[in-house]
């Protein structure tokens, strides 16, 4: 039994990661793009937000047909065109092309975002699920913790054009591992009653349920605070602080490797203390270390290692909250799983795109942008924490271990 649960996690892991492999290998290429293209820094990361953005729309179809057809084909079909994609980015002659590709290279990706997420809940519920949400997470943490590396060593050996060949690889990859490895956890019994009607009557039954929602946006700014940093973060430590590519890649990862090694905790804590609990008491750690972070800067404290001991810090909390708010939101929400999961990720992604578009707006070559924005996302996170679980003794009567 926990050999099969850990080969299930394995597989949602990788396929969930192909995605974020081709934002996590892209981010030491930002700067050498810029230049290769003749673009801008606002430019080069309208490429970023194209593929976020991409990914936001793609969700809201994915999981409705997940839910319709099974968990199988959309990922067959979703892998297919995020490796036609690649091929196109590694080939663009521009900028704007490079935008248009990524585009189209992020509604290939977000099947591998929305489906595994469907399969958990189409295997488990409470704390078994949160149990595999988080050894999803361990494996999908081989992306943001050995991407930028890869990434770094591609663009030094072969030009930034290499990462999208990598990653073409990647997906045809995911598609032999899909074939062999991943049955159908939607069987044709259950799809009896999932249709076009059907998708956009739930959409309508979660736009309603405030609590879903609430912890929806509670993920979604909590996962934007990361976003804000994915943007700037290369801008920042390489040509502010002075990194090189393969030093940035290293810090990259150690931020990458507290979130998803906290997120390792979750399942243990919450079956002690209960779901909401865990994610309560995170939330205050998250956002008291990036409140402390800006508050820092902004009294003129601009060091590296200050900068990344807070971001360390505050992830390792922000990884107890997101696979914890996630399970929560679609713990009641099991017969359409593949389309509440389609909401979450979607909230999630625009609350991102919307972050980074907003720090992109104040860039003005130092860290001071992307400090305010992730320490804003972190107090935002807050404050719908207390309005959705309320304090602490709420969150153990909402989620206490079932």
């Amino acid at each position: 039994m926990k050999s099969h649960f850990f080969r299930t996690a394995l597989v949602l892991g990788l396929l969930s990661a192909i995605g974020p492999f081709a934002i996590d290998m892209y981010l030491p290429a930002l700067p050498s793009i810029g230049q290769s293209l003749g673009a801008s820094m606002g430019a080069v990361q309208a490429s970023l937000m194209a593929f976020f953005l991409a990914l936001s729309i793609g969700q809201l179809i994915y999981g409705p047909v997940s839910d319709m057809v099974g968990r199988k084909l959309p990922l067959y079909f979703g892998l297919l065109l995020f490796a036609a994609a690649s091929v196109g980015c590694a080939l663009a002659p521009d900028i704007h092309t490079l935008v248009i590709l990524r585009f189209v290279q992020g509604l290939g990706a977000c099947a591998g975002m929305v489906v595994p997420r469907a399969v958990v809940r189409d295997l488990h519920t409470g704390h078994d699920a949160a149990r595999l949400m988080s050894m999803l997470m361990l494996v999908f943490s081989v992306s943001p913790v050995l991407a930028p590396l890869t990434g770094s060593y591609l663009i030094e050996w072969f030009g930034w054009r290499s990462v999208f060949w990598a990653v073409t690889i990647a997906a045809a990859l995911g598609i032999a591992l899909l074939a062999t490895s991943l049955p159908e956890t939607r069987p044709p019994a259950d799809r009896v009653d999932s249709s076009v009607g059907s998708a956009l009557s739930s959409y309508g039954v979660l736009l309603r349920d405030r609590h879903f929602l609430g912890l929806a946006c509670i993920g979604g700014f909590g996962i934007a605070s990361f976003f804000a940093y994915l943007a700037n973060s290369s801008f920042v430590l390489i040509d502010h602080y002075g990194l090189t590519p393969r030093q940035y890649s290293f810090c990259f990862a150690a931020n990458a490797a507290a979130f998803i090694g906290a997120s390792q905790f979750t399942g243990a804590l919450s079956q002690r203390f209960g779901m909401a609990r865990v994610v309560k008491l995170a939330v205050i750690g998250f956002a008291g270390v990036m409140a402390l972070l800006a508050a820092l800067n902004l009294v003129g404290v601009d060091r590296l290692d200050v900068l990344l001991v807070l971001l360390f810090v505050g992830y390792c909390f922000l990884g107890m909250v997101v696979p914890t708010s996630a399970v929560l939101a679609l713990d009641d929400h099991g017969q359409i799983a593949g389309t509440a999961s389609a909401m979450l990720g979607t909230v999630q992604f625009v609350v991102g795109a919307l972050v980074m578009a907003v720090v992109g707006l104040f860039v003005d070559g130092s860290a001071r942008p992307m400090v305010l924005g992730i320490a804003g996302s972190a107090l935002i996170t807050f404050a719908l924490t207390r309005g959705t679980l309320g304090g602490t003794r709420a969150a153990a009567a909402a989620a206490a271990p079932r």
